[in-house]
């Protein structure tokens, strides 16, 4: 059995992370302010060459906190935020942190519905929008409750990129025709609401760190979002733990890649919150493509990535000038070949949100020479709580130990008082100070997945052999039952991947009358391929279970995936309910 209390897994800590990190005694703000002290002159953000220093910075947030007090935010205000990655969603949510505020990330791409349900869920007094999505956000909802702020995202940027960026908005172009005058007039722009403005005066209360900092909405793959709450303590606790996992990180001299979108909990902690920790310089993408990281290689080089498996593959085979390693609708090939440029300025990288193949990994240490290490977390999380070690004591292919002060349970399926045994799957329990306190309005759904004493149920199905690395086996949501026995998605996806006319599969349930479960395997096929049922069975004959092999093939042109990459199996199985199934 694995014994939380001895944490097995800390001889596998590379050297020099500490097995506690320090209990949080400041809120998230203050990290910016003691940088914007130690690092005044040292540059801040990068956004398409255009710098802010750690002073300017700290003065822009202590400015916008000043104008956003004056429109009525203060301790408790809930504040959408629906930017890109730019430097005014910096400013915005170190702003109203600050004042005790409680931030709201929100997609800019969301349509009404999606805006409308999060809006209202969250009771948000005040949107903080792209302004080519704010009239997205004005039909989402009552312009008298809420107060609208745009963002022009472009007057961030040195002139010569200013026209150079296309994000996909939809319906955003007949909704602005769409909208009445008086609504376009209630929108504020957020240049004028800061025009003239003074800092906020260092005497005004900040919040305390065990205050509420963040709803981060989580569940949209597999229900109804709902907003997790994250207090200032557990961002920066996360924060540290992160910075405390990587000892060779040097203060002052990192340059952070925000690839990873801010609105995500992933990207909100690996690019807001750790590197201001750091005094590192963040190089911001208001979305990812090759071309842009390559030109900001250029002019700027890295040290630090944190992204999702498809950004390290097609970064690498730039880097080499070859083809991408696993194809991926999150990040399609350039028409034109990319000129090849240097990475091995990047020392350190962290891949999550999905499993990292190993070709993947190869490419970039070997195009760098640093490490890529696969870590995992949640929403609730804050959201970092698992990490392989950055160092030669890293496994491939597991998600790794648990991170300093962070405990770890694989519960029993059947009877979840008990752990499972070393080496059977079983539900991973997580309890440390960056676990979150409970759903926003919604007790029922907090108790299902929060025990009394501390410990989040993560959903997540786990195997060990007891020394504290754990390999994801599958979503316990997701697991097909089928004749009565469980079949777990992720391993056939793994078996199905290695043939050579796939290039992604999702593996799903439908319903069966005899069985319970039918399971049926979505895929995408490579240029030029064939394939049929007959050859999927045949290829799984011989290496799973005859209950596990897929008894439908359905061929898909792309399978839907979250902004950071991630299948969406769900999705895909109402597609396939929706689609003419061939006879099997």
């Amino acid at each position: 059995m694995l014994d939380p209390d001895a944490r097995p897994w800390l001889p596998a800590y590379a050297e020099g992370v500490p097995a506690s990190v320090p209990k949080p005694t400041d809120p998230l703000h203050a990290a910016l302010a003691g940088a914007a002290r130690t690092y005044p002159d040292n540059p801040a953000l990068d956004f398409f060459g255009k710098r802010t220093t750690y002073a300017q910075l700290w003065e822009q947030v202590r400015v916008a906190a000043s104008a956003l007090r004056a429109r009525g935010v203060g301790p408790g205000t809930v504040v959408a935020i629906a930017l890109p990655n730019c430097p005014q969603h910096v400013v915005a949510f170190y702003a109203v942190a600050r004042l005790g505020g409680v931030v709201v990330e929100h997609n800019p791409t969301y349509g009404p519905e999606q805006f409308a349900h999060q809006l209202e869920d969250s009771g948000a007094r005040v949107v903080i929008a792209w302004d080519k999505v704010a009239p997205v956000v004005a039909a989402a909802v009552d312009p008298d409750r809420v107060d609208i702020i745009a963002v022009d995202m472009a007057s961030a940027l040195p002139w010569r990129q200013r026209l150079a960026l296309n994000l996909p908005i939809p319906k955003a172009r007949r909704l602005k025709r769409e909208m009445s005058g008086k609504r376009r007039r209630d929108i504020v722009r957020w240049e004028d609401l800061l025009r003239g403005e003074r800092p906020l005066p260092a005497a005004v209360p900040g919040p305390g760190v065990e205050d509420l900092a963040v709803l981060q909405y989580t569940g949209g793959t597999t229900g109804t979002p709902k907003g997790a709450m994250l207090t200032h303590a557990n961002l920066v606790v996360n924060a540290t733990q992160a910075v405390a996992w990587v000892p060779s990180l040097v203060p002052g001299e990192e340059v952070f890649y925000g690839a990873l979108p801010f609105f995500h909990a992933f990207g909100l902690t690996l690019c807001v919150t750790v590197p201001v920790r750091l005094g590192a310089l963040l190089v911001l993408f208001p979305k990812f493509s090759v071309g842009m990281a390559l030109a900001a290689q250029r002019r700027v080089p890295g040290t630090f990535f944190a992204g999702v498996p498809p950004m390290f593959d097609r970064l690498a085979s730039a880097a080499f000038g070859r083809p991408p390693a696993v194809p991926s609708s999150l990040a399609p090939a350039p028409r034109r070949r990319q000129r090849s440029v240097d990475l091995t300025s990047f020392r350190h990288a962290i891949s999550g949100a999905m499993a990292t193949p190993a070709e993947v990994a190869q490419r970039w240490e070997e195009a760098t020479g640093g490490l890529l290490v696969e870590g995992y977390g949640l929403t609730e999380t804050s959201p970092l709580s698992v990490g392989n070690p950055v160092s030669e004591a890293r496994r491939p292919g597991t998600l790794g130990v648990p991170f300093p002060d962070t405990e770890a349970r694989i519960a029993d399926l059947e009877r979840p008082e008990r752990d499972a045994r070393a080496g059977e799957p079983g539900e991973l329990w997580l309890r440390g100070p960056q676990v979150f306190s409970g759903y926003w309005n919604r007790p029922e759904e907090t108790a299902e997945c929060l025990t009394p004493d501390g410990w989040f149920k993560t959903g997540d199905i786990v195997v060990s052999d007891g020394d504290g690395f754990f390999c994801l086996v599958d979503r316990i949501k997701e697991v097909i039952i089928t004749g009565g026995f469980n079949v777990y998605p992720s391993q056939v996806e793994a078996h199905l991947a290695r043939m050579r006319e796939i290039a992604e599969v999702a593996v799903i349930g439908l319903p069966h009358s005899d069985l319970g479960e039918r399971v049926v395997a979505a895929v995408v096929l490579r240029a030029g391929a064939v394939l049929d049922l007959d050859r999927v069975r045949a290829w799984c004959a011989d290496q799973m279970s005859r209950y596990a092999i897929p008894e439908q093939l359905v061929l898909l042109s792309e399978l839907p995936r979250s902004q950071v990459g991630k299948v969406l199996r769900r999705v895909v199985r109402l597609r396939v309910q929706g689609t003419k199934l061939p006879a099997a």
